[in-house]
């Protein structure tokens, strides 16, 4: 939560336990009065998840989203092997993150430090590639949903990129962010990824709350991989 406060990533899908949207909103309310967090934060529901976000660093991230900074992955099973697209050719997928943008533009309106609360029907929405925007990863899935959940990244060769930081430094990293891109599309995706790991370590220059960041990436193959 630190993290997204701070601006390293937009977002976190708050998935540890069964609280609910409210009882977060009071965790966190309880953290700001303890001083442990001095920045505004927003709950974000879309269906029954929840999201932590911070409006202005998120709103910052989609607007890059839809100017085409990131890339997509089609992973339909239809498919024999993942092909990248592009945002342009998921109109309603792109009409959503401006959707969501707007209303992120709407929240920092308000100025004050309080934990806030929204909700957003989600019914027709394949939140694998919506979280996957949000959470800002440089790569997202996605997939054909009237052709069920079934992918083509099975026995399919992945580079998983993992980022970690210390809250002190020389201490025990923890977890930042982790995503997978196919090894195929490697040398295609190369650019963007560069480019996201360069954003990244300057934003991490600009804080002073976590130390050591180190990011690596190995390849994996999975004989499933759900999304």
């Amino acid at each position: 939560m630190l993290a997204v406060a701070q601006g390293l990533k937009p977002a976190v899908l708050y998935d540890y336990n069964c609280a609910g949207a409210l009882a977060l909103q009071s965790y966190l309310e309880e953290l700001q009065r303890l001083g442990l967090l001095n920045l505004r934060l927003h709950i974000l529901e879309i269906g029954e998840n929840s999201l932590i976000v911070s409006p202005k660093h998120a709103c910052q991230h989609l607007q890059q989203v839809l100017l085409g900074t990131v890339a997509l992955v089609d992973v339909s099973s239809s498919q024999p092997y993942p092909s990248l697209c592009s945002l342009d050719q998921l109109q309603d997928l792109k009409d959503f993150m401006a959707e969501i943008t707007m209303h992120l533009q709407e929240l920092q309106r308000d100025l004050s430090l309080g934990v806030s609360l929204s909700r957003l029907h989600s019914s027709d929405w394949n939140l694998c590639t919506v979280f996957g925007l949000l959470l800002g990863y440089p790569v997202s899935y996605t997939f054909h949903r009237n052709q069920g959940n079934d992918n083509c990244l099975t026995l399919t060769p992945l580079r998983v990129f993992t980022a970690r930081i210390s809250w002190l430094p020389r201490q025990p990293p923890v977890l930042l962010c982790s995503f997978s891109v196919p090894e195929c599309l490697f040398p295609a995706l190369k650019d963007i990824l560069n480019a996201w790991e360069k954003d990244l370590r300057t934003r991490f220059r600009s804080q002073d709350d976590f130390a050591d960041l180190s990011i690596s990436s190995e390849i994996v193959t999975l004989p499933a991989v759900a999304l």
